[in-house]
């Protein structure tokens, strides 16, 4: 691709319609918030410079995941308030607006800013208000009121975690005082249940909470533990999405999907890799082909993580085009691409969408229907039919962009 190919390249996907369905709020503050935050708090920080943090903290290249982690420990102590929470929520819609980003589900964990003075219910309620403000003031510009460009659209995902100690919080430090006697496995458990009715609850109240999500460690801590928690979401109506495949194998993701009713999974980097299933297996390759016909045919999608996948999973460090969206790809999975964190990942969906471009070769129309899976894979905040239109509007926007930087139908695709 030529220089000049790839800064069109660049500009169109800039232009075009754009999802993130995967974006966790404490991972994608602006950095200039975050010390203006820790200041104002007392939170101490290794460098109250964006260019100290870049150094110490925020890294382009991490060792491990390990090292990945660490700089959550400083986003999550500034989150500890419900202005600070819907502040970043606001920032992170207006930065997702800024480069076209349309349609957004930002999801954090609770539990982990549940204080004193900060019930659980409020925590979801302050990163609703900063999303409902940020919808207010974009969509009563002209261009989207006349129609010419896409409405603004946002949700929340509220996430249990599928393992915690007495360091993780306040909160998960008193779930283990009160129930001292009972096993950690029942503990975890019952925090994901206390969510999961707590997300149904407000949504039955009005609240944008679109879905429920399991994060942390996948193994040791099978999916299976949190079975109560996805059927209460369930039965809440609640999108369901499971972070699996990500440090744990193919078994993880057949979890998810059968404990859990996944419609998403997050990451599924191991969905292909037979190496990474456990002795009971005795057909390895089969397992896994059966498994990947299956969510291909129920159309569940994974919510791709390039540049986090290449900052954490050593084998992919470099060389991208090893990452598994070239086989899902292959394969026809339902994929869209998300930034996962925004601020440890330092990457935006544009970035993460050109990256798949230069890695594995995508034409322009080729990413214009990656795109459009994640609007008809979201869990849009309204009824099927109010999705139906804005999905059209979307695409009716999607095609006039592609025409209009001189790309023309897609010569591929059938007609009448």
């Amino acid at each position: 691709m030529t220089q000049v190919d790839r800064s069109r390249l660049e500009s169109l996907i800039r232009a075009l319609p754009k999802t993130d369905l995967h974006v966790h709020l404490d991972g994608s503050l602006r950095l200039a918030t975050l010390i203006e935050m820790a200041r104002r708090q007392g939170v101490a920080l290794p460098s109250f410079t964006e260019a100290g943090l870049r150094e110490t903290v925020f890294k382009e290249r991490y060792r491990n995941l390990p090292e990945y982690l660490e700089g959550f420990a400083y986003t999550c102590a500034v989150l500890q308030d419900a202005e600070s929470l819907e502040r970043t929520a606001f920032e992170l819609a207006e930065d997702c607006i800024g480069e076209g980003t349309v349609y957004l589900e930002v999801r954090f964990a609770p539990q982990l800013h549940v204080g004193p003075k900060l019930p659980l219910a409020e925590t979801v309620r302050a990163v609703a208000r900063g999303l409902r403000r940020a919808e207010a003031a974009r969509n009563v510009h002209p261009d989207v009121v006349s129609g010419r460009v896409p409405r603004f659209k946002a949700g929340v995902i509220v996430c249990a975690l599928r393992f915690f100690n007495e360091h993780f919080g306040a909160e998960y430090a008193r779930i283990l005082d009160v129930h001292r006697h009972a096993p950690r496995e029942e503990l975890f458990g019952l925090a994901s249940l206390e969510v999961a009715r707590a997300a149904a609850q407000l949504r039955e109240e009005g609240e944008p909470v679109v879905g429920f999500d399991l994060a942390g460690q996948e193994k040791g801590y099978p999916a299976s533990q949190h079975r109560k928690a996805y059927q209460a979401a369930h039965e809440g109506f609640l999108g369901k999405t499971v972070h699996a495949g990500e440090d744990y194998g193919a078994e993880s993701i057949l979890q998810a999907i059968g404990d859990c009713h996944a419609d998403r999974i997050g990451h599924g980097v191991w969905l292909f890799d037979t190496t990474k299933i456990g002795p009971g297996v005795r057909d390895k390759q089969a397992y896994v082909n059966r498994l990947s016909e299956y969510v291909a045919d129920r159309r569940i999608t994974i919510e791709v993580c390039l540049t986090s996948n290449q900052q954490t999973v050593p084998e992919l460090a470099g060389d991208l085009s090893k990452h598994p969206f070239g086989e899902m790809r292959r394969r026809r999975l339902s994929t869209t691409f998300c930034t996962d964190n925004r601020l440890v990942s330092d990457t935006t969906c544009t970035k993460e969408i050109l990256r798949a471009a230069d890695a594995f070769d995508l034409a322009p129309h080729e990413i214009r229907d990656l795109l459009i899976y994640g609007f008809k894979r979201s869990f849009y905040p309204g009824t099927y039919l109010e999705k139906r239109d804005y999905v059209r509007s979307i695409i009716d926007y999607a095609d006039r962009t592609l025409e209009a930087a001189g790309f023309g139908p897609d010569p591929k695709r059938r007609r009448g």
